[in-house]
């Protein structure tokens, strides 16, 4: 059964984090999945970024159904007809770096969470308006926390999620997390070059889970 938008929104706002990577191999995709997963992440993007990533990503999504509450969803679509093709895959959300109004028309067809980036305020509004619910502020390390901090308050109901620039960690992420976002999209700071090397799927585990937990806490402190 296909996850609803709302689904996918809980889901994301529970956990806080969004994991995000690419690799080429199918064993070693499904693997960091299934990790993720037994770590706690529910929402998990894997990324366009390779020649081989759709061949991946349609096993990831096979594999997906035998993980209680996996939303898989694909990233750094740029144009509507590999949105299409993505979503005939099966994929539970698209999300980009730009705003495209052609993949918003795409999604709404096939009424499908879209989820694009933005690095102004008024990219944001805009992408609000064709339809996005969350919407990912990218680059964030290169607009810092204090961007999120400053548009909030003027637009208060959007619901932001940060890509870029967060770590791991209470610092990083009670940084983020007190401007008001809902959720953070973690990438090579927690699926590093040294967990792969070593398949190091243990500490993995226990960095989204440790993730997880130091979002509960800051909170909870709020």
């Amino acid at each position: 059964m296909p996850f609803s938008r709302s689904q996918i929104i809980t889901a994301m706002k529970t956990t806080g984090v969004i994991p995000m990577y690419y690799h080429g191999e199918v064993a070693t995709a499904l693997k960091l999945m299934e990790v993720l997963h037994a770590g706690g992440a529910r929402v998990i993007e894997f990324t366009n970024r390779g020649p081989n990533a759709f061949e991946v990503f349609k096993a990831m999504l096979k594999e997906s159904a035998k993980l209680d509450g996996a939303i898989v969803g694909i990233g750094t679509v740029l144009d509507a007809k590999t949105t299409e093709k993505y979503i005939k895959a099966g994929a539970d959300f698209i999300i980009s770096p730009i705003v495209n109004p052609d993949m918003a028309a795409m999604c709404r067809k096939y009424d499908k969470m879209w989820m694009p980036g933005a690095a102004t305020l008024t990219e944001i509004v805009n992408a609000r308006s064709l339809g996005a619910e969350i919407i990912k502020v990218f680059p964030a390390s290169v607009l810092g926390p204090g961007f999120i901090s400053s548009i909030l308050p003027v637009v208060p109901e959007l619901q932001l999620m940060v890509t870029g620039g967060v770590e791991p960690n209470l610092a990083s992420l009670s940084t983020w997390f007190k401007t008001g976002i809902v959720c953070a999209g973690l990438g090579s700071q927690l699926i590093t070059k040294e967990i792969l090397a070593h398949q190091d799927w243990t500490s993995l585990r226990h960095k989204v889970a440790d993730s997880i937990a130091i979002i509960h806490q800051i909170r909870d402190s709020n």
